[in-house]
């Protein structure tokens, strides 16, 4: 055969592709049949085609090479739509096939008709529809192209009845790889950064995920600067090993030491990040921000010097240019802030004396311990995001996978599932929330009939726990956010997983070492206070009243008990060590 839908199948394979996230329906029969015949493409059969995307985000972010997702005409199609927000937000190269009803039919409001282009316009780089065999070819190509060189979401629209139609005989499958290029600032704009820089006497580097591949040269930068280096989340797997400037995160979920490196500043060197809250960089200092998209530079604080170019490519010219700094006092105050603070997270990382329900510190900390050198850990929305954050160590190896900027419920689970798939002989360890992995539960299935051997481990607060501590900074009392769950652990053991459900501190390093041990999936549900407070490192005077509103309003409302827990959790364990 050689239809438009071989067609396709050929040309992913020469660019690499090696699998396919989907959900079959009969206006994708074409395309399914074309994979069924063809070799060295797999079929990774998701329960949901919004898990079909964030598996293709997470393999494209992991790989750094396109990953494809597959969506059936009209509901699957919508189903995609918050996969793909997530990956064109995290900004990882994925090619959605999404299929059409009857070509004849568009229009006519046909069962299941919707208007694709329109619906993905807000999440893609590139979205067209096939509308001939004669046309597939190249808008396919196309697509390719825009979503390897553009780093986001191409959508090729295709009617169910194109995938079926004959080709041109003899047309040659389109190969598309990434182009290689070098790209940094000019001379000028070097000599400039270096003079700002130079005149400086107390530089912090804020590092996002642009440092990829920049670690050497990072540091040396900041031993010539004798800047401490604050880290975003997205950062955190690049930045924060082997780095004796490293001083933590800021942000919602960083430390107080990151936030006063920025705050105490006169000059802001911000290297590949797009941090988005403003409230967290400082009202004084002069900022220069080096990014490869022009377009990002100035969206979030006034920028005085902007450099565009790669962190990899521009940090080798700037160096040379930099006279070596000798005053270590801002360098040293940031250090020893965050050895302060990395000592009273820690405290909190540990068997409370055998108390339940188990703090959720303790949880990631002893995960953190037992995982592999090389695991990647892909990490739900919500309070998994925040422990992740501050408890899980990276060493050049591991890696991080997390929806850190669209900020979606449920991913952590499909984003292990495209771990998995894209690396088979990988410990690919998800921490998800109960609210989280109950959304996309079905995923499960996914695991087990693929036999992807991903480790769950649940935080069961049986609350959607982030959403209540905002609630509480705001004043308002908890509502609407109790989850009445199963044991998830019997769920997943009906599903066909092996699983442990762990209510005690002690039993909770024999469970893991099970999970990891354990040669298919398997999941831990792990009991963990509900109460904990993950508080950002500065407390603005907005929540401090919302928290006193919160306290009030709990007690009148009847629900003492409530704040009794919170402080219990919280406070009084403190207070004793």
């Amino acid at each position: 055969m050689n239809t438009f839908a071989d067609h396709v199948i050929a040309s992913l394979a020469a660019s690499g592709v090696q699998r396919l996230y989907g959900l079959p329906g009969d206006s994708l029969n074409g395309l399914t049949d074309a994979i069924r015949r063809a070799d060295g493409v797999d079929w990774v059969h998701v329960r949901h085609e919004e898990s079909a995307a964030l598996a293709a985000a997470a393999e494209a972010g992991l790989t750094e090479e396109l990953a494809v997702c597959v969506g059936s005409c009209g509901p699957g199609n919508l189903h995609l739509i918050n996969g793909l927000f997530d990956a064109q937000r995290s900004r990882v190269p994925v090619l959605a096939i999404a299929a059409q009803i009857p070509g004849g039919e568009i229009g006519s409001g046909y069962f299941q008709e919707t208007r694709p282009q329109q619906l993905f316009a807000g999440c893609s780089v590139y979205a067209e529809t096939v509308t001939d065999p004669e046309s597939g070819p190249r808008i396919l190509e196309l697509a390719m192209r825009a979503a390897v060189e553009r780093r986001g979401v191409a959508v090729v629209i295709v009617p169910g009845e194109v995938f079926l139609a004959k080709t041109a005989r003899g047309a040659a499958p389109a190969v598309v790889r990434p182009a290689r290029s070098v790209v940094r600032p000019d001379d000028a704009a070097l000599r400039a950064a270096a003079s700002l820089l130079d005149d400086a006497r107390r530089v912090t580097v804020l590092a996002g995920a642009g440092t990829a591949g920049a670690h050497e040269d990072l540091i040396r930068l900041a031993e010539t600067l004798k800047a401490p280096i604050v880290h975003t989340l997205r950062g955190k797997e690049h930045v924060e090993y082997d780095n004796p400037y490293d001083v933590g995160l800021t942000g919602l979920l960083g430390f107080a030491s990151g936030y006063k490196a920025i705050e105490e500043a006169d000059t802001l060197l911000i290297l590949g990040a797009d941090f988005p809250y403003r409230q967290f960089y400082p009202r004084d200092a002069k900022i220069v921000q080096l990014d490869v998209r022009g377009e990002q530079i100035g969206r979030r604080a006034y920028v005085d010097l902007p450099l565009l170019g790669s962190v990899r490519d521009t940090l080798p010219a700037l160096l040379p240019l930099l006279a070596p700094k000798t005053d270590r006092a801002h360098l040293d105050r940031a250090l020893g802030h965050y050895a302060r603070s990395r000592k009273s997270l820690d405290s909190l990382a540990v068997n409370d004396h055998e108390r339940t329900p188990i703090h959720p510190q303790f949880v990631a900390r002893t995960v953190d311990r037992l995982a592999e050198q090389d695991a990647v850990f892909t990490v739900d929305v919500g309070s998994p995001v925040v422990w992740a954050a501050r408890y899980v160590t990276f060493n050049g190896r591991r890696r991080l996978v997390g929806s850190f900027n669209h900020g979606t419920m449920a991913n952590a689970l499909p984003h292990a599932v495209g771990a998995q798939a894209a690396h088979p002989g990988r410990q690919v360890v998800s921490l998800s929330g109960d609210g989280g992995l109950t959304m996309l539960l079905g995923e499960l299935f996914t695991l087990r009939q693929n036999d992807l051997p991903a480790k769950i481990v649940v935080f069961n607060n049986g609350s959607l726990n982030f959403v209540e501590l905002e609630m509480k900074a705001a004043g308002i009392v908890n509502y609407a956010t109790e989850l009445d769950n199963p044991r998830l652990a019997d769920v997943a053991a009906a599903v066909g997983l092996w699983s442990r459900r762990v209510e005690r501190p002690g039993d909770l390093e024999d469970a893991l070492k099970g999970a990891f041990a354990h040669e298919g999936p398997a999941l831990v549900e792990v009991m963990t206070a509900r109460q904990e407070l993950s508080v950002p490192p500065a407390v603005s005077s907005e929540q401090a009243k919302g928290f006193t509103l919160y306290a009030i309003r709990t007690i009148l409302s009847g629900r003492g008990e409530e704040l009794l827990d919170l402080v219990t959790t919280n406070v009084a364990r403190r207070i004793l060590r």
